[in-house]
């Protein structure tokens, strides 16, 4: 998950994955331009946090609580740890 220290709608991201017991690797933009670069050319967009599990861009905050709401993150989690074993 790219982030900043201190967006509320990153703080939801990483409570929300923490809620559901989902480890996630932390990769602060503020502190590092060359991440945020490699942000916004991977997810096409500027704004954090960017969101990917695995290979699969997520999108920022909405996106994966809608995913949530949906009952689909669960799956795309699982999917995405089918991928890197």
């Amino acid at each position: 998950m790219y982030l900043s220290e201190f967006c509320p709608y990153c703080t939801l991201a990483r409570q929300l994955l923490d809620q559901l017991g989902h480890a996630y690797q932390v990769i602060r933009v503020d502190i590092d331009p060359e991440q945020r670069r490699t942000m916004e050319r991977r997810s096409g967009r500027g704004t954090v946090p960017q969101i990917f599990l695995g290979d699969t861009h997520v999108g920022g905050y909405d996106d994966l609580a809608a995913l949530h709401r949906a009952g689909r993150l669960e799956q795309l989690i699982a999917s995405a740890g089918r991928q890197s074993a």
